[in-house]
C-alpha cells in the first residue's frame, strides 16, 4: 500500500520497536495459527482457498514459530528448481532493504541467505534480457549476479535519478519496472502526492504540476534501449496521469497493463482502482478524473481537464475500491490448468475488499472482459455492486483471508510468480511470509 506521511513515521517506528525489536515492522496483531496438515508437501496454513488449492507455509513466522526472517518480503524471483531470490522492502524509511536467496523443497527446512543489505526499499525483481537479475530500488534500477563470490560488487546501475523520498515525505516512491516489447524500460514514477492539492484542498494552479509540469511524476517513464543490456540516460514520458503504477505487466501479445492505486479517499467506496491499458502519449486522469469519467471533488471547479473527451483515457477495467493492486500476471504453468491464460492478481488493500487474490478471464490481448452487472467481493458480507462500467466478477482463489481472531491476520500479498512446477508463489509482506498456493494435496 502507500507509505504514510513522514512525521507518523517516527512515532509509529517507535512503537514498533517496543513491541517487535525490529524496527519498522509491525508485528501483526493475529498471528498466524500453527499450520496443520500439509499443501503438496508444505505446511498448511490456515487460508480459506477455492476449491481445489490450498495455500503451503515456505517460511515466516506462526504462532508455532514467531521468528521473522524477512522484514517485508515483496517480489520473489525463481533461479532453479529449490532456489529464489526474494526482495525484502527492510522499511518505509532508510536503507534497511535486502535481497535474499531462499532454498526451499517439499518437507525440507527452508534455507535462507542474504545476498546483499543496505538497500533503498528494493520492491520489483525479474529477470533482463541479458539473463542478469534487475531490481528496482528507490531511486534506480540496478543489476547484479546472484551467483557472484561478491554480489554487492558485481552491481551496475542501470537507470538512475528517478525521484525519492528526500523530496516528498509522502512520494510513492518503488521503481516498478517492466520491459517493453521493443526493448525500454518502462518505469513506475509514482505521485508525490494523494490528489494533488493544497493544505486547504485547493489545486495549486490551473493544471497539476506534478503530473502535467517539469516534474513528470504520477506517470511511466520510458527508457529507450540503446544496444544490448543497455538503455538512454534520458527519457521520455511514456503516459502520465497514473497515480502509482505498482502494478505492471506485458502479455506475449505486447499490452501493457497496469494496476491503478487511486486516490485515498476516506469514503469506503470511492472512487475503483483500476485496469489500464497503456499506450504511449495518453494521459490516464490523475488528478483530474477518478472511475470512468467522474471529476474529482478537488479538481472538479477547476476544469483542468474534460473526464468525458478524448484527453482522458478511461480504465479497461475498475477494480474493487481501495484493492490496492500490487502485481498482476498471466497464468501460464502446468499446475493449474483452468488458470491458463488467466490474469491473476494481488489485492494488497487493507480495507474489506483487500487481502486477495484474484484471477480474471482475459481476451487475446490479455486485457480482461467485463462482465454485466459485476460485482465485487468484501469480507463481512457476500458482494456489492460496481455500479458502473466496465468491471468483471473476479474469481477469487482465497475467499477466506479475512481477519480470524486467534487464526490469522487478513492477508496482504503482494509479489506474484509461477514456479517451474505451476505452483503460485506470494509474499504476504505484513505477516512476513513467502506462500506457496498449490493443489490441494497433502
Amino acid at each position: 500500500m502507500t507509505p504514510r506521511l513522514r512525521p507518523v513515521f517516527a512515532t509509529f517506528a517507535a512503537l514498533v520497536l517496543c513491541a517487535t525489536g525490529t524496527p519498522g515492522v509491525a508485528a501483526p496483531r493475529v498471528a498466524y495459527a500453527a499450520p496443520t496438515g500439509t499443501c503438496d508437501g508444505y505446511p498448511r496454513l490456515d487460508i480459506g482457498m477455492a476449491k481445489g488449492f490450498c495455500a503451503g507455509l515456505v517460511i515466516g513466522p506462526t504462532a508455532a514459530d514467531r521468528t521473522r526472517p524477512m522484514r517485508l518480503p515483496r517480489s520473489l524471483l525463481q533461479l532453479d528448481d529449490g532456489s529464489w531470490l526474494v526482495t525484502d522492502l527492510g522499511s518505509w524509511d532508510g536503507a534497511n532493504g535486502a535481497i535474499f536467496r531462499l532454498r526451499t523443497a517439499p518437507g525440507g527446512v527452508p534455507a535462507l541467505t542474504r545476498v546483499l543489505d543496505g538497500l533503498h526499499m528494493p520492491h520489483a525483481i525479474a529477470r533482463g534480457p541479458d539473463g542478469k537479475v534487475y531490481v528496482g530500488e528507490m531511486s534506480r534500477i540496478f543489476r547484479f549476479d546472484p551467483d557472484a563470490v561478491d554480489a554487492r560488487a558485481s552491481i551496475e546501475p542501470v537507470v538512475t535519478g528517478l525521484p525519492d523520498n528526500r523530496l516528498h515525505d509522502n512520494r510513492h516512491p518503488l521503481s516498478k519496472f517492466v520491459f517493453a516489447p521493443d526493448g525500454a524500460l518502462l518505469v513506475n514514477v509514482g505521485a508525490p502526492s494523494d490528489q494533488c492539492l493544497r493544505a486547504d484542498g485547493t489545486p495549486p494552479g490551473r493544471t497539476c504540476p506534478e503530473t502535467d509540469g517539469d516534474e513528470h511524476a504520477a506517470s511511466i517513464r520510458r527508457y529507450a534501449l540503446q544496444s544490448p543490456g543497455q538503455w538512454s540516460r534520458d527519457y521520455t514520458v511514456h503516459a502520465r496521469g497514473l497515480r502509482n503504477s505498482v502494478a505492471l505487466a506485458v502479455h506475449a501479445s505486447g499490452t501493457v497493463l497496469q494496476g491503478e492505486n487511486s486516490y485515498d479517499f476516506t469514503t469506503r467506496w470511492f472512487p475503483f482502482d483500476e485496469i489500464n491499458v497503456i499506450t504511449g502519449g495518453r494521459h490516464y486522469g490523475w488528478p483530474y478524473c477518478a472511475d470512468v469519467a467522474a471529476p474529482t471533488p478537488g479538481w472538479k471547479a477547476a476544469r483542468a481537464m474534460d473526464c468525458t473527451s478524448n484527453a482522458h483515457t478511461p480504465p479497461a477495467l475498475l477494480l474493487p475500491p481501495h484493492s490496492a493492486p500490487l502485481d498482476m500476471l498471466w497464468y501460464d504453468g502446468a499446475m493449474f490448468p483452468a488458470l491458463r491464460g488467466r490474469l491473476l492478481m494481488t489485492w494488497h488493500g487493507y480495507r474489506s475488499v483487500g487481502g486477495r487474490i484474484v484471477s480474471y478471464a482475459t481476451d487475446a490481448r490479455g486485457v480482461p472482459v467485463p462482465d454485466r452487472n459485476a460485482r465485487y467481493p468484501l469480507y463481512g458480507a457476500s458482494s456489492r455492486a460496481y455500479g458502473a462500467a466496465p468491471a468483471a466478477n473476479a474469481v477469487v482463489m482465497t475467499p477466506g483471508w479475512n481477519l480470524a481472531a486467534g487464526r490469522r491476520p487478513q492477508g496482504s500479498p503482494v509479489g506474484l510468480a509461477v514456479a517451474k512446477d505451476g505452483a503460485i508463489w506470494t509474499a504476504d509482506d505484513r505477516a512476513g511470509l513467502v506462500i506457496r498456493i498449490a493443489v490441494d494435496r497433502p
